[in-house]
């Protein structure tokens, strides 16, 4: 019995790596294409319409739309969530949260910004 559930679990574990790679993948060959993909039903064509910037230069770090941030404010708000790109005229990005929240942030606001992970890469 135990060998079973053993084997099982190692058929699970294989299955989830090969879902992993082959996302994975599928994220590369939509960046070839020059193609994102947000899955967040909050977001529509006219905020990605606002963004004019999709890939930038942010504290040293080079951020992309798709890619995971995390943002701490100067009130010591922290905000986790999708990037969606930046307004070069407001000084700002602008991004969706995991409850599906669109959120703007100037840039003069932002007291810490990291890249959580970012979009198409394995780890």
């Amino acid at each position: 019995m135990l060998d079973f559930i053993l084997t099982i679990l190692i058929l699970l574990f294989i299955t989830s790596i090969f879902g992993y790679i082959f996302t994975i993948l599928k994220e590369k060959i939509y960046l070839k294409n020059n193609v994102i993909i947000i899955d967040k039903k909050a977001v529509t064509e006219e905020h990605l319409r606002e963004t004019d910037m999709k890939e930038f230069i942010l504290d040293g770090l080079r951020a992309k739309a798709g890619d995971e941030i995390k943002v701490i404010t100067k009130e010591k708000k922290k905000y986790n969530g999708i990037l969606l790109g930046a307004k070069k005229y407001d000084m700002s990005i602008l991004m969706i949260t995991h409850k599906d929240e669109i959120k703007m942030f100037k840039i003069d606001s932002i007291l810490k910004f990291k890249i959580v992970s970012k979009y198409g890469k394995f780890f």
